[in-house]
């Protein structure tokens, strides 16, 4: 039986998460997602990736 990982079944990342994902620092993380380069959603103070949203950013990309 495979086992799953949290990232098969989390929908959604922190901004530190995706920073480490994309290989940049946590800086230039917050400020991607300041200008609109790296798509999030804000729930009072916490800020999260969508996964679906981060996986088209990164095929669009490609």
């Amino acid at each position: 039986m495979s086992r799953r990982t949290d990232s098969d079944t989390r929908r959604t990342y922190t901004v530190e998460e995706v920073a480490s994902l994309l290989g940049i620092s946590r800086a230039t993380a917050y400020e991607c997602v300041r200008r609109g380069d790296i798509p999030s959603r804000r729930f009072g103070r916490r800020i999260v990736i969508p996964q679906a949203e981060l996986d088209v950013l990164l095929e669009a990309k490609s």
